[in-house]
C-alpha cells in the first residue's frame, strides 16, 4: 500500500486548461482528470490533446496524477493509446466499469503499448458492484471506487439525510477490497461543497466504513477529506505506544496499558493508523 494513502483525489475536467493550470495547488493527495463525463462528446479529441501537454509539462511533485477515460469501447482506447506514453501519469481511472473481462482487454492494451500504468475501475452499476471482488482481482488494479450518481440512477435508489441507503454497495465493495488484497477504496464523491459541515459529517460515516479517502469534485472539500482521513496526533501516539509495548512478543492475547485485551488484530489496526499518517 506504500507509506501513505490518499486522502483526497480531486477531479479536474480534462477540457480546462485553466483549471489544469491550478489543480496542483488545491491540497488535494490526487488528481483524476477527466475525460469522461466532465468533456462534451465534440471536445474528446481536444481534451486528449490538452491533458497530454499538461501532463508532458508537469513539475515533480508528489501529487498522484490518474486520467478517468471513457467506458469500455472505441472512445476508451483512444483515451489510452492517447496518453498510455506519460510516464507522470498513476494510470487510468476506468469509467463505468462492468466486469473483469474488460480489464484483462485494457491490460493487453497497456501492455501493448509498453506501459505500467495502474487501473482504478469505477463501479457505476448494481451489475459493477455485485462483480467487485472479480474486478478487484483482475490485472492492474490499485483499488476500486464507486460512482454514486449512476449507481442510484440504475438501482432507483434515493438516499436519505444519513445515506443508509447507500451503505450495501459501499460496504460491499469495501469487503471486496479486502478480500482481494487491495488498497483501500476511497469513498464516493459528494455534490456537497457549500455546507461543509454536512460534507464533513458525510465524509466521517464513510471513514467508519473502511473508506480511507474520498474524491473530490470541489477545491473546498479536499481540506476536509484531508483532514477527516489524517490520523490525529493522539491516535498516532497511542498506535505507536501500543506497536512498541507488543513489539517481538507473539501474536497471543496480551493487556495494554489500560487494561483492555489486545491480539494480533488490535495490533493490525494499530499499523493502519500509522500507514494513513502523515
Amino acid at each position: 500500500m506504500g507509506t501513505a494513502l490518499s486522502r483526497s483525489a480531486l477531479y479536474v475536467p480534462g477540457d480546462a486548461p485553466d483549471k489544469l493550470r491550478k489543480a496542483l495547488d488545491r491540497g488535494a493527495d490526487e488528481l483524476i482528470v477527466d475525460l469522461e463525463d466532465a468533456v462534451l462528446p465534440a471536445n474528446k479529441p481536444k481534451a486528449r490533446d490538452i491533458v497530454w501537454m499538461w501532463v508532458d509539462g508537469l513539475p515533480a511533485t508528489d501529487v498522484k496524477v490518474w486520467v478517468r477515460i471513457n467506458q469500455h469501447g472505441p472512445e476508451r482506447e483512444a483515451d489510452v493509446r492517447a496518453l498510455a506514453g506519460c510516464e507522470e501519469l498513476a494510470g487510468f481511472v476506468a469509467a463505468k466499469t462492468e466486469d473483469a473481462a474488460e480489464l484483462v482487454a485494457l491490460d493487453a492494451l497497456l501492455t501493448e503499448l509498453g506501459s505500467a500504468a495502474k487501473v482504478v475501475p469505477l463501479l457505476e452499476s448494481a451489475n459493477a458492484v455485485l462483480n467487485a471482488r472479480e474486478i478487484a482481482l483482475a490485472p492492474r488494479v490499485e483499488r476500486l471506487q464507486v460512482g454514486e450518481a449512476d449507481l442510484r440512477a440504475d438501482v432507483g435508489v434515493t438516499p436519505g439525510a444519513d445515506e443508509r441507503e447507500l451503505l450495501y454497495a459501499r460496504s460491499h465493495v469495501v469487503f471486496a477490497s479486502a478480500a482481494a488484497g487491495i488498497s483501500p477504496p476511497i469513498a464516493p464523491v459528494s455534490v456537497e461543497f457549500r455546507d461543509l459541515d454536512a460534507y464533513r459529517a458525510s465524509t466521517e460515516a464513510v471513514a467508519r466504513l473502511g473508506f480511507v479517502g474520498r474524491a473530490c469534485i470541489h477545491p473546498a472539500q479536499v481540506a476536509v477529506a484531508n483532514e477527516v482521513f489524517t490520523p490525529t496526533d493522539e491516535e498516532v501516539a497511542k498506535a505507536t505506544a501500543l506497536l512498541e509495548r507488543f513489539a517481538g512478543g507473539d501474536a497471543g492475547v496480551g493487556v495494554d496499558a489500560d487494561g483492555r485485551m489486545v491480539d494480533e488484530a488490535v495490533l493490525r489496526q494499530a499499523r493502519g493508523v500509522l500507514v494513513r499518517r502523515r
